[in-house]
C-alpha cells in the first residue's frame, strides 16, 4: 500500500474499514470476496491442509497502522485474539516515525540442517574426516536439489561439532554436523531435511558410525533480522510524565528484563505479541519463529531480553531488537491460506528478508509500547479498556449492546463477566 497513515481508521466501523480499502485497488473482487466472507478459508481447502478437519477457527485481521521501515511505508497485517495489541503497536509506530521511523538490517537467509552421528569408533577422527569431505558433502547436498541452486541459494557451509566428551557426561558422545543452506524466499523446511537426509548414507561411510536425526533447526543463528529506533524525550512524553522521565523508566523497565528470567519472559512474551500475528497472516510457521527467539534470548547461558534500550549522548532512547527470522515468502501454507495472499499484497514486500526486517520492526514497536505503559499508568489502563468489549461478549453481550456494556465496565471500574452478566441482563429487561 502507498501509505500507511489512515487518519480515524479506529474509530471506523468495520463496513467503513472495508469501503476504504475498495478504493485503493489493491484487491481483485475475488480477494475482497476472501477477505470480506465469514469463512475466508473454504473448509475443502482446510481439509487439504491439516488431517481430520471438521471446522476452521477464525482469528481477527486488524491492521497494523503508521510504520515507517528504512524510509517505506507499510500496513501491517495482523491476526490476532488478544486486545490492544494492534492498538499499541499502531500508536508507537506513529511516535517512531516522527522520529525518522524504523532502520533495518537482515542477514542472507542461511538456515541449518543438523546430522546426529553416534557410535564411531574415533569421534575426534570421524571430526577430521568430515571436514576433509566437507567440500564434496556440501556439492552431494546441493546435487539433492539443484532447483534451488539454480536459483542462487544451496549449501554454503558445513561445521562438525562433538558433543558429550567429557568423561563423566550422563549422555553418550556424539557427532553433530551442520549443514548451513541458503533457501533463498522459501521457509525451506522439507529442501533441508530432504538435503541432509540425502547425505546419511555418506557421512556414515566416512565417520564409520550410525546416522540417527536428519532435520533442520529452528534455531538458524546466520538468518537474523535487526532493527533500531532512535528517539527524543519529548516524543515520549505523557500525561503526568516528561519525556525523561519515561525514557528513564523504559530502561529501567528493559534492565529488568535483562538482569532477570521471570521478568524475561513476560518482557519477551510481549514482544512477540507483535510479533506472531504476522507471522500467522502470512501463513509462516509461527511456532518456529517463537522457538528460536527464546533461544536467541538465552545464547549467552541466560534467558534475558529480546531487546536492548539504552540512553545515547544527545538524550534518546535508543531501541534496538536482533532475532533469528525464519519466515519465507514462498513455500509452506504462504500461499495456500487465501488470506496470507491478501496478507502479502497488504505488506507489498518482495523477499523474506524484507519480510523478516518488516517483523522485528513490529516487534520492537510492541516492546515499547508495553513499556511505556508500564513505566507510567501500569499494563492495565489502556489494555482493560480495550479488553472490556472481549469481557461484554463473554457475557453475552451483541450489537450495539457490547459497547454500551463495555463503557460502562470501564467507567464502574469493574472489568470482569460477573459484572458485564449484570449488566446485559439489565439491559435486555
Amino acid at each position: 500500500m502507498k501509505t500507511s497513515r489512515f487518519p480515524g481508521f479506529y474509530n471506523m466501523t468495520v463496513e467503513e474499514r472495508r469501503q476504504l480499502l475498495t478504493t485503493m485497488d489493491t484487491f481483485t473482487d475475488e480477494e475482497k470476496g476472501y477477505l470480506f466472507s465469514n469463512e475466508p478459508l473454504p473448509t475443502d481447502t482446510a481439509d487439504k491442509m491439516i488431517e481430520n478437519v471438521v471446522g476452521t477457527f477464525p482469528l481477527p485481521l486488524g491492521l497494523g497502522l503508521n510504520f515507517l521501515i528504512n524510509g517505506n511505508e507499510y500496513v501491517i497485517p495482523m491476526a490476532i485474539e488478544e486486545p490492544s495489541v494492534v492498538a499499541s503497536a499502531s500508536y508507537i509506530a506513529k511516535t517512531v516515525r516522527n522520529a525518522g521511523g524504523f532502520t533495518t538490517e537482515a542477514t542472507d537467509r542461511v538456515m541449518i540442517g543438523q546430522i546426529q552421528v553416534v557410535g564411531c569408533p574415533d569421534f575426534k577422527a570421524a571430526k577430521e574426516a568430515v571436514l576433509k569431505e566437507k567440500d564434496a558433502l556440501i556439492a552431494d547436498a546441493n546435487a539433492a536439489y539443484p532447483s534451488l541452486v539454480a536459483r542462487g541459494g544451496g549449501a554454503e557451509d558445513l561445521e562438525v561439532r562433538v558433543l558429550n566428551e567429557e568423561s563423566d557426561s550422563k549422555y553418550g558422545q556424539m557427532l553433530i554436523l551442520h549443514v548451513y543452506i541458503n533457501t533463498c524466499d522459501a521457509m525451506g523446511a522439507n529442501i533441508i531435511n530432504t538435503m541432509v537426509e540425502s547425505l546419511a548414507p555418506t557421512v556414515e561411510t566416512i565417520t564409520e558410525g550410525k546416522v540417527y536425526l536428519r532435520i533442520l533447526s529452528n534455531y538458524p543463528d546466520r538468518c537474523l533480522a535487526r532493527a533500531r529506533c532512535v528517539i527524543p524525550p519529548e516524543l515520549l512524553q505523557t500525561d503526568g510524565y516528561t519525556g525523561e522521565e519515561v525514557r528513564d523508566g523504559v530502561i529501567h523497565a528493559y534492565e529488568f528484563a535483562a538482569s532477570d528470567p521471570y521478568r524475561a519472559v513476560t518482557h519477551n512474551k510481549g514482544i512477540m505479541n507483535g510479533i506472531d500475528p504476522i507471522v500467522i497472516a502470512t501463513g509462516n510457521d509461527w511456532r518456529a519463529v517463537e522457538a528460536g527467539a527464546h533461544a536467541h534470548a538465552a545464547r549467552f547461558g541466560k534467558y534475558s531480553s529480546m531487546t536492548e534500550w539504552s540512553k545515547d549522548e544527545g538524550g534518546n532512547l535508543v531501541g534496538e531488537i536482533e532475532l533469528p527470522m525464519s519466515v519465507g515468502t514462498v513455500g509452506g501454507s504462504t500461499h495456500v491460506h487465501p488470506i496470507s495472499k491478501l496478507a502479502y499484497k497488504i505488506l507489498d514486500v518482495d523477499s523474506a528478508q524484507e519480510l523478516a526486517q518488516v517483523i522485528v520492526s513490529v516487534g520492537l514497536a510492541q516492546n515499547l509500547g508495553a513499556l511505556k505503559a508500564l513505566a507510567t499508568d501500569g499494563i492495565q489502563k489502556g489494555h482493560m479498556a480495550l479488553h472490556s468489549r472481549s469481557v461484554a461478549i463473554a457475557a453475552g453481550a451483541t450489537g450495539e449492546m457490547i459497547d454500551i456494556i463495555a463503557e460502562r465496565l470501564v467507567d464502574e471500574k469493574e472489568i470482569r463477566v460477573g459484572k458485564a452478566k449484570e449488566m446485559v441482563e439489565e439491559y435486555i429487561k
